[in-house]
């Protein structure tokens, strides 16, 4: 299946129905004053998270979603049906703003989540609503309520604990795939990748976590150059940057610290807060560099760097390094987790009172 990260679409939620004069008409009772009922409801138009979607194609060419519009109401006291509701599922992670203005609306965030996108309208009074003491037959209706009508942007945010951003053929695609249930591409030229892949390492029972790898990054990508700027924003929900850093690239005059730096830079000019994410530095194919040679290498790249930060080294291929890289991700992200928790709350009871 294609993936779509982005879509627009138009809803619109029915409107009430209208309300109904009517009088009542029975033998033998020539005055049997109003029963015209209220319109009904018109249909709402709800967005649900689910889970076992990854992509927004199913909204590219289909653009155009209506609920029904609300029965009229009828006489003999009988009120109109509500219009038959429309449900859009979507993955989990879209963001809906208004096309025009661009303000996010909702977010779905939570598998299951269900939000009202637009309202339908209130049906209208029948003239039974108007019946009183002084107005014995009246004959008053009002229509029903107009249904919300919005256009759409739709926005999906992979949700991931952690991220891979490198430049491209960096290894990122063979590390996802040597530590997860993922299978992308992979090949011997660039831009291999060309959408995110979501992969969910087993670390133990019941013990996980989602690593997403987006095409690589070139310099310019903040401002629109090569692929990997269009999925910058699949990284922004992320907990963890994996930096990774091609230690042994076969262009002669390549440079892996300028590498790195411009990936750096291109973090910055994108969203600071995303520069400034937890971000480790991870050194793939190593073992293309003699052992007698990985060391010095490892120690100047971090020195000319000037990384403060936690360094692995690696060899996705051969998944050299790979089981200490994934341990200690999953503390960070457990760390992360406890730390955001809420302090549990302590029975007074148990609580030993200062001494006066």
């Amino acid at each position: 299946m294609k993936f779509v990260d982005e879509a627009f679409i138009d809803i619109a939620a029915g409107d009430g129905g209208n309300g109904c004069v009517s009088f009542r008409h029975e033998k033998y009772k020539e005055f049997g004053g109003p029963d015209g009922g209220d319109g009904g409801r018109g249909g709402h138009v709800f967005a649900v998270a689910d889970p076992s979607l990854n992509t927004l194609v199913d909204y590219r060419f289909a653009r155009r979603y209506e609920a029904r519009r609300g029965q009229h109401g009828m006489g003999s006291d009988m009120f109109g049906a509500a219009g038959e509701d429309v449900t859009l599922k979507m993955p989990v992670g879209t963001i809906l703003s208004d096309a025009e203005t661009g303000e996010v609306l909702f977010e779905l965030l939570v598998p299951g989540e269900v939000v009202t996108i637009a309202k339908g309208g209130d049906g209208g009074f029948g003239n039974l609503r108007f019946k009183s003491a002084i107005n014995r037959a009246p004959r008053q209706k009002t229509p029903g309520w107009p249904g919300e009508r919005r256009s759409l942007k739709l926005e999906l945010k992979v949700l991931a604990d952690v991220g891979l951003l490198g430049m491209p053929n960096a290894g990122k695609s063979t590390l996802i795939a040597a530590v997860s249930n993922a299978r992308p591409k992979i090949a011997d030229y660039p831009f291999t990748t060309l959408h995110p892949n979501l992969g969910v390492v087993r670390v133990g029972p019941e013990q996980s976590f989602v690593v997403a790898d987006v095409p690589g990054l070139i310099e310019g990508a903040s401002e629109g150059a090569g692929l990997g700027h269009q999925f910058l924003r699949h990284l922004q929900r992320t907990r963890l940057l994996l930096h990774l850093v091609d230690a042994a690239p076969f262009d002669e005059g390549v440079d892996p610290v300028e590498q790195a730096r411009a990936i750096a830079a291109e973090l910055k000019k994108y969203d600071p807060a995303l520069y400034e994410k937890p971000r480790w530095l991870v050194l793939n194919k190593l073992d293309m560099v003699p052992v007698e040679e990985r060391a010095a290498r490892v120690k100047d790249i971090v020195r000319r760097l000037r990384w403060k930060g936690p360094v692995f080294e690696i060899s996705a291929l051969t998944r050299e390094g790979c089981e200490p890289l994934v341990q200690a991700v999953y503390l960070h992200i457990q760390a992360q987790q406890k730390a955001k928790q809420p302090p549990a709350e302590v029975d007074p009871r148990f609580v030993r009172q200062p001494a006066d």
